[in-house]
């Protein structure tokens, strides 16, 4: 595993505004998840053995918390070229298969709004 500095936002932060595109080609905002309790926001890629190897437990934490009125969404922040395991194609399909009742996210070229960035 790569070893990445954290920069996460302290604790009790308020989300961010942003908005990103889904893998229908929808844009997906904040706004979009107001109203609920909470928001779990999971960073993946289809083609890391760790998420490969978690897939179920996410579907189950990610139904667990969808019951609770928590707004779950996942976002690749994998560049499509380098990873095409991560394309939003790729990540559409990955959806279907796994069965994950939420649109996973691909991130622009760059996330600034998240903190994340483009994985080399």
């Amino acid at each position: 595993m790569v070893r990445t500095a954290s920069t996460m936002l302290p604790l009790g932060t308020s989300a961010p505004d942003f908005s990103l595109p889904d893998t229908d080609g929808n844009s997906v905002s904040l706004s979009d998840v107001s109203g609920k309790r909470a928001l779990l926001v999971i960073f993946m890629c289809n083609h890391c053995p760790f998420v490969k190897h978690i897939t179920d437990q996410l579907k189950s934490l990610t139904d667990e918390y969808l019951a609770k009125d928590v707004a779950v969404i996942a976002i690749s922040s994998n560049d499509a070229e380098k990873y095409p395991d991560d394309s939003p194609q790729a990540m559409a399909v990955d959806k279907q298969r796994c069965g994950f009742p939420l649109p996973l996210r691909r991130r622009p070229e760059r996330c600034d709004c998240l903190r994340c960035s483009l994985h080399a």
